[in-house]
């Protein structure tokens, strides 16, 4: 479940939603550690991180990258702080985009004037008209493409000394400019206002509060004044310059650490934050097969303009170099491969090589691109076919469990195969094996691997039972055995370049020799892009 999703179910439930503030990927972590909801990339926690005042000194990027830090680091949505919006309506525009797209989950914007000084520091606030930001929330929602992307408006008015007519005349118009919850902010020392406010407020879309300066507003009287999410704010960071404080002064006072020692944790304890366990297993698992020594293969070189619906799309750009919300294809494969230990990988290219821009990996040129085929440019990899490998089709995004399930298995020859086939398609790659997939609309990917026995792009597509996903796996013999077939294959065609050899004709002289091809089953967890439908459909997915 993507996580605006999970921020829009947590607002469909019936208790008050607790979201605490954090300013990095530590912090954030410590969060959904301790079972809170969600998180506030809080513009004052991460000011305070980079010892600057919350007053807009940094720039919508150095927020951008923190709140993409914590996004990374945990499950659990995230709600940013994002001031007045950096600016005017077309800064606002931009910010959803660029928030929407790294899989934020809200953005919380304020009706003051920019630059604006944290709610808190003394002295009079200037609050932008209701005309202006009204346009401002309706700009944010014409800007998004995720329907349950959320965008909060903050109210000043109760902060600016405005008063609570202002305040609620300013939270109706937001919330009928389209804003999906309002945060009616209070700086006063008790939640009077604040409950005069809830108390009036006529429920047309959820209350969010922070209650930093009435910290004796309960959870109890939250949901008895119908609002429906709490921010505590900056308390973390708060924690975090007490407890340091109080550890450097005591090493300044001592001469040794043992009077800090309850004052900190185990290394044990950061070492878990930091996902070393995973670390440690992901190791222990690829050891297995010599994780240091699995090549990946990608063969990148032909032309893809065969797809009707793509021409337009890759008159100049190779599929694998085609953009999804910000990445090419290749580099999220590519960090996808680098997150479970992989990075030795090399790439075949050929149309439109000069196009490759992803960093570290291989490139190998197949200058005759034109007259050669897939199996072609992977017989190109040379000295990289010394060694286990996972062949990776450039046009397929895949997630990281089918590489790990490729890695555990025992075969020489190994490819991933879906029974969800599209048939009828000049793409599809049909698979005969000898099990059928299991039925049922909820399926465990079995571990036992599948004997192949027959595949092709030309067979009848109704003898077909799996989908060849554009992904394999050949230990070092497997290897070997493709090498030796298509050389087999080639020396029978002699030479007659016209001819040529396709992956499945290999296949098929393998699996005709008597060696065993198995298939890896699995239930999705991949995409082809073969179709300007599938294109669109990685962009609403990634």
């Amino acid at each position: 479940m993507k996580k605006t999703e999970k921020l829009r179910e947590l607002f469909k439930g019936n208790r008050v939603i607790r979201i605490a503030g954090a300013h990095d990927g530590l912090s954030a972590k410590l969060v959904e550690c301790n079972g809170l909801d969600g998180i506030w990339a809080s513009g004052l926690e991460i000011s305070t991180s980079y010892a600057v005042p919350d007053a807009n000194i940094l720039t919508m990027s150095q927020y951008l990258e923190r709140a993409c830090e914590m996004n990374d680091a945990v499950e659990i949505p995230i709600i940013t702080d994002c001031d007045t919006g950096y600016g005017n309506v077309n800064n606002v525009i931009h910010m959803v985009r660029k928030y929407e797209a790294a899989g934020i989950a809200a953005v919380c914007i304020e009706d003051k004037l920019f630059p604006k000084v944290n709610s808190y520091v003394p002295g009079r606030q200037e609050l932008a008209s209701i005309a202006e930001f009204v346009g401002k929330i309706m700009a944010a929602k014409s800007a998004q493409m995720d329907k349950n992307f959320m965008v909060i408006a903050r109210v000043e008015a109760l902060i600016a000394g405005w008063g609570m007519e202002e305040a609620l005349k300013r939270a109706i118009n937001y919330a009928d400019a389209g804003a999906d919850a309002i945060l009616i902010h209070s700086k006063a020392d008790n939640p009077k206002e604040i409950r005069e406010f809830c108390q009036r407020w006529d429920e047309r879309v959820p209350l969010v509060v922070v209650p930093t300066t009435y910290p004796m507003l309960g959870l109890k009287e939250m949901g008895k004044l119908s609002i429906k999410m709490v921010i505590y704010a900056n308390h973390g960071i708060r924690a975090s310059i007490k407890a340091m404080n109080n550890v450097f002064s005591e090493i300044a006072r001592s001469e040794d650490l043992t009077t800090i020692s309850d004052s900190i944790v185990s290394m044990d304890d950061v070492f878990n934050l930091q996902g070393m366990r995973q670390l440690k297993e992901l190791e222990r698992l690829f050891l297995k097969k010599d994780a240091n020594s699995v090549k990946v293969i990608i063969p990148a070189a032909g032309d893809p303009r065969y797809e009707s619906s793509l021409e337009g799309v890759v008159r100049d750009c190779p599929i694998a170099m085609l953009d999804i919300n910000g990445k090419p294809i290749l580099q999220r494969n590519v960090d996808t491969l680098n997150k479970i230990g992989i990075f030795d990988i090399t790439v075949i290219t050929g149309y439109n090589s000069h196009k490759f821009t992803v960093e570290n990996v291989n490139y190998i040129e197949n200058k005759n691109f034109r007259n050669t085929s897939q199996i072609d440019s992977i017989i190109m990899a040379g000295e990289k076919l010394d060694h286990n490998i996972i062949l990776a089709f450039s046009d397929v995004l895949f997630e990281k469990e089918i590489i790990q399930r490729l890695l555990e298995t025992k075969s020489d020859i190994v490819l991933t195969i879906d029974s969800h086939i599209v048939r009828n398609s000049k793409a599809t790659d049909y698979v005969e094996a000898e099990s059928f997939s299991a039925n049922g609309a909820r399926k465990i990917s079995p571990s036992k691997l599948n004997k192949i026995l027959k595949a092709s792009k030309s067979m009848n597509p109704e003898e077909a039972n799996f989908e060849f996903i554009g992904l394999a796996y050949f230990s070092k013999n497997g290897v070997d055995i493709l090498k030796k077939s298509y050389s087999r294959i080639r020396k029978k065609f002699g030479n007659n370049s016209a001819t040529r050899v396709d992956f499945f004709d290999v296949i098929r002289d393998i699996i005709d020799s008597g060696v065993v091809v198995s298939g890896l089953e699995v239930n999705g967890g991949w995409i082809e892009i073969r179709s300007l439908e599938n294109y669109k459909l990685a962009h609403s997915i990634f």
